[in-house]
C-alpha cells in the first residue's frame, strides 16, 4: 500500500510501476483515486468551514441571548441564528457521511495498487523471468539413481501418505521415526542458528489471527489463494508466522531506540494452495500443512536494504552448513506480490531432478505492511514515521527435507548427517534404511 500523496504528486510514477508489474488492468484505478480524493478533500474543506462558521454562530447566539435580557427584540434574531446552525448541522452530517464513504472507497482501491518496486528488480511478467545471481556449493549428480523423495522416506518407514489421506485428504502427511526426528532436528538447528549465531530473539506467536491483520500483511490475491477461515469467527489460520509476527505491532508506536527488532519465530503453517501451482499429491513439496522457522526484521527505512542482504545470506549460510548446494534467484517484477519492494528466492539443488527448487523466500516490504497496520516509529526528535518490515524463511520442512535427503543419500540407501545436525539426532552420523 502506497502513500496517497504519491498519487496526488506523481501519478505517472504510480502508473509506470503498475506497467512494470504487468498489471495494466489496474491503470484506471489511479485516475479513480485522484477523482475520489478530490471529492473527499472538497468535502473535508467544506465541513471544516462549516464547523468554523458554526462555532462563530454559536458564540453569536450566546451574545444575543445575553443582550435579550435587556432588549427582548434580540430573542428573534437569536432564534434566526439557531435555525441557521440547525441547517448547517444537517449539511455537516451529510458531509461527514460523504467523507466516510469516500475514504472507504479510496482505501479499498489503495489496497490493490502495488507497492513501488525497487529499481534493481528485473522486469518480467512471471517467474520464468526470475534471474539467477549466484550459486553456493557444487551441484553434484551422483553415479547412482536417486529415488523420488517419498520412496526414500518409505525405506526408513518414515512417511504414511495413505493414512493421511484417509484422515485429512490430500496435502497432509504422517512423518515417523528417523524422518520425523530429522524434521524436528532441522527446525531445532535453525532456531539455535538464528538465536546463538545471529542474535535474534526467539518467539512462538499465535497461530490464528483476525481479519484486519490478514488484510494488513498480505494482498487480496494472496489471501484468497492461501488463507483458511475459521467458520463463524473472525479468525484465520496463519500461512506463515510472519503474519502474526508483524501483526503483533498493529497500531503501535515503537521507540526508535529499540530498532531494529530482529526476531525468529516457529509455527505450523496452513495454506489452501489455490491457483496454478496446486497440490502435489505424491509427495510433500506443495502441501496444506508444514512447519517453518522464520526471520522477521522491523527497522528504520534507511536500514531495510542492508537487512535484506543480511537475511538472504543467512539462508545461504544455513543451507551450506547443512551441506546442501543452493543458488540465489532474484524475483522479477511480475512475480512480486503487491506489497513487496523486492524479493529473492533461495533454491536448493535437487540431484534427482537436476535442477534447483525454492526453499526460502526473502522479502523487503518497505512501509507497505506498516502503513496498512499503522506501525509507527517515534524518532529521537519526537516525530513519527512508518517502520520498514522484512521477512525471510529460515527453514521450512518437510519440503526442504527433499533437498536434504537427495543430497545426503548414499549408494547403499543410507543418509549421512552433517556435523552441525548430529547433536539434534542423538549423535547419529548416518541413518540406515530399514528395507
Amino acid at each position: 500500500m502506497i502513500d496517497i500523496r504519491l498519487i496526488r504528486e506523481n501519478p505517472d510514477l504510480v502508473r509506470e510501476n503498475i506497467r512494470k508489474k504487468f498489471q495494466d488492468a489496474k491503470l484506471p484505478l489511479v485516475d479513480e483515486v485522484i477523482e475520489l480524493d478530490k471529492a473527499n478533500r472538497a468535502a473535508i474543506n467544506e465541513a471544516s468551514n462549516l464547523r468554523a462558521e458554526r462555532n462563530a454562530l454559536s458564540k453569536k447566539i450566546g451574545m444575543l441571548m445575553g443582550q435579550a435580557k435587556k432588549d427582548p427584540s434580540k430573542l428573534e434574531e437569536a432564534e434566526a441564528v439557531k435555525a441557521q446552525v440547525t441547517a448547517q448541522a444537517a449539511r455537516l452530517a451529510e458531509l461527514e457521511k460523504q467523507e466516510e464513504e469516500l475514504e472507504a472507497k479510496i482505501h479499498k482501491i489503495m489496497l490493490t495498487i502495488p507497492q513501488i518496486i525497487d529499481p534493481s528488480v528485473p522486469l518480467g511478467p512471471d517467474d520464468s523471468c526470475n534471474v539467477e545471481v549466484q550459486r553456493f556449493g557444487e551441484a553434484v549428480v551422483p553415479d547412482f539413481p536417486i529415488p523420488y523423495h517419498t520412496e526414500i522416506m518409505e525405506r526408513f518407514d518414515g512417511i504414511d501418505l495413505d493414512a493421511a489421506r484417509r484422515v485429512s485428504g490430500n496435502g497432509f502427511y504422517y512423518l515417523m521415526g528417523d524422518i520425523a526426528r530429522l524434521h524436528e532436528a532441522v527446525l531445532a538447528y535453525a532456531r539455535d542458528f538464528m538465536i546463538d549465531q545471529k542474535g535474534f530473539t526467539y518467539v512462538i506467536p499465535p497461530f490464528m489471527m483476525h481479519g484486519n491483520v490478514v488484510k494488513g500483511v498480505m494482498s487480496f490475491p494472496e489471501m484468497e489463494a492461501m488463507m483458511y477461515k475459521i467458520e463463524g469467527e473472525d479468525l484465520y489460520l496463519i500461512g506463515t508466522s510472519e503474519h502474526t509476527m508483524i501483526g503483533r505491532f498493529i497500531d503501535q508506536i515503537i521507540p526508535e531506540s529499540k530498532l531494529p527488532l530482529t526476531l525468529t519465530s516457529y509455527s505450523p503453517c496452513f495454506r489452501k494452495e489455490v491457483g496454478s501451482h496446486g497440490l502435489e499429491e505424491r509427495g510433500v513439496y506443495r502441501i496444506h500443512q508444514f512447519e517453518k522457522q522464520e526471520m522477521i526484521v522491523v527497522c528504520k527505512p534507511e536500514d531495510s536494504n542492508d537487512w535484506y542482504e543480511k537475511l538472504w545470506h543467512y539462508s545461504v549460510e544455513l543451507f551450506r552448513n547443512l551441506e546442501i548446494p543452493v543458488r540465489q534467484l532474484i524475483c522479477c517484477s511480475g512475480d512480486l506480490a503487491d506489497l513487496k519492494v523486492k524479493s529473492c528466492d533461495i533454491e536448493a539443488w535437487s540431484p534427482r531432478q537436476k535442477k534447483y527448487f525454492e526453499v526460502c523466500s526473502c522479502s523487503n516490504l518497505g512501509d507497505a505492511q506498516a502503513r496498512r497496520l499503522n506501525i509507527k516509529v517515534r524518532g529521537e526528535d519526537g516525530k513519527l514515521y512508518l517502520a520498514h518490515t522484512l521477512n525471510n524463511t529460515c527453514i521450512a520442512p518437510p519440503r526442504m527435507l527433499i533437498a536434504f535427503l537427495e543430497n545426503h543419500l548414499q549408494a547403499d540407501g543410507s543418509v549421512t548427517i552433517p556435523k552441525c545436525l548430529q547433536p539434534y539426532m542423538g549423535g547419529k552420523e548416518v541413518l540406515v534404511p530399514k528395507h
